[in-house]
């Protein structure tokens, strides 16, 4: 309600933690951005409060891939990560589309109005 994005119970994002070269590595943690990096992976609630982390998969991995390998996707999917079964998630682009996670209208192509109110929503909530 807060942010115009009503069922909204968290969102969902990657962050790129710097990081030395662990030894024997090689390129695994070499990310897109061009250094080597941990992904620190969390949900927060509408207080930006932590209610999921997940650290340490390797710089190389997007987010998609690491929310499917996470703990917290089986959780959802299971039923017993005590979301309300009429509640969402939202993240960015990079993450699939589905009953509980929503993410924003592409933004190759032509957005109505109504695609882009939505997208700037998301981004907020």
């Amino acid at each position: 309600e807060r942010w115009q994005f009503p069922k909204c119970c968290g969102a969902l994002d990657g962050k790129h933690i710097n990081i030395q070269c662990p030894n024997n590595s090689h390129s695994d943690f070499y990310n897109y951005k061009g250094y080597f990096s941990t992904i620190l992976f969390a949900l927060v609630d509408h207080n930006y409060c932590f209610t999921y982390i997940d650290i340490g998969s390797n710089g190389r991995v997007n987010d998609s891939t690491v929310f499917r390998n996470s703990s917290l996707k089986a959780a959802i999917e299971n039923g017993s990560v005590g979301f309300p079964k009429w509640g969402v998630i939202v993240g960015d682009d990079a993450f699939p589309l589905k009953d509980y996670l929503m993410k924003p209208y592409s933004r190759h192509g032509r957005l109505s109005n109504s695609e882009k109110v939505f997208n700037y929503r998301l981004s907020r909530a």
